[in-house]
């Protein structure tokens, strides 16, 4: 059992293995980096793969000149769209079938809910999603479903990419040779990951109180029709 917990310690931590990864396999590291962030954001059953943690110490280890800094972004940002992009449609052609067959674990009433909440708030939410995690694995199946129009999401799947992986990359870049940071790099990371975490947290504090106060909403709709 020890190889199969080496080897999920290592997927779920691959940004502290990345050192060591950047020595064995040289420019094979930058394709390893596109199928973590390509998964993490295009298939929704691997939320838990590191990505902004990932990113900063990828950053960090250009500005070391282990990596270069051109091509870690433009393979960065590739993963990043293409993996949103496979998500969606996975949710779009899923969610097609959901509402053929009409699923009871999944009620319609949900899924038009759904439609309707990416039809008005769907081009932020791939934005603001692609810095919050597991959030951005979800989003875009969940614009799929809702039948986001594709020539939207793909706009905002570019512009959530470009802050997503610039942001995070390049702030390892610039500070990830300083020596404080160098010092403090694993609290710095614990640091992002905790901030995350508290992102998550608060994302779904949000969904519970719109949940609820639709469901009141919706009550009282009924209240009056009767």
């Amino acid at each position: 059992m020890d190889p199969v917990f080496s080897l999920i310690d290592l997927v779920i931590h691959f940004d502290k293995y990345l050192p060591g990864i950047i020595d064995t396999y040289g420019l094979w590291t930058y394709l390893i980096l596109f199928v973590i962030i390509f998964c993490e954001t295009g298939l929704v059953v691997m939320p838990y793969l590191p990505g902004d943690s990932l990113l900063f110490v990828a950053g960090a280890m250009a500005g070391s000149g282990y990596l270069n800094l051109e091509i870690l972004l433009i393979s960065l940002f590739a993963a990043a769209v293409i993996g949103d992009t496979v998500n969606y449609w996975i949710g779009k052609t899923a969610g097609m079938k959901v509402l053929e067959k009409n699923y009871s674990l999944v009620r319609r009433e949900h899924l038009e809910k759904t439609q309707e909440y990416f039809t008005r708030y769907g081009g932020i939410t791939i934005v603001i999603a692609r810095f919050i995690p597991f959030i951005r694995t979800f989003a875009p199946f969940l614009a799929g479903v809702g039948k986001m129009k594709y020539s939207w999401f793909i706009t905002y799947n570019v512009i959530g990419a470009a802050l997503w992986i610039l942001g995070f990359t390049l702030a390892g870049y610039f500070f990830g040779g300083i020596p404080i940071v160098q010092e403090n790099f694993n609290y710095i990371i614990y640091a992002i990951i905790a901030l995350s975490l508290f992102a998550v947290a608060s994302i779904v504090v949000g969904v519970f109180r719109t949940v609820r106060t639709c469901t009141v909403d919706d009550t009282r709709e009924k209240e009056k029709k009767e």
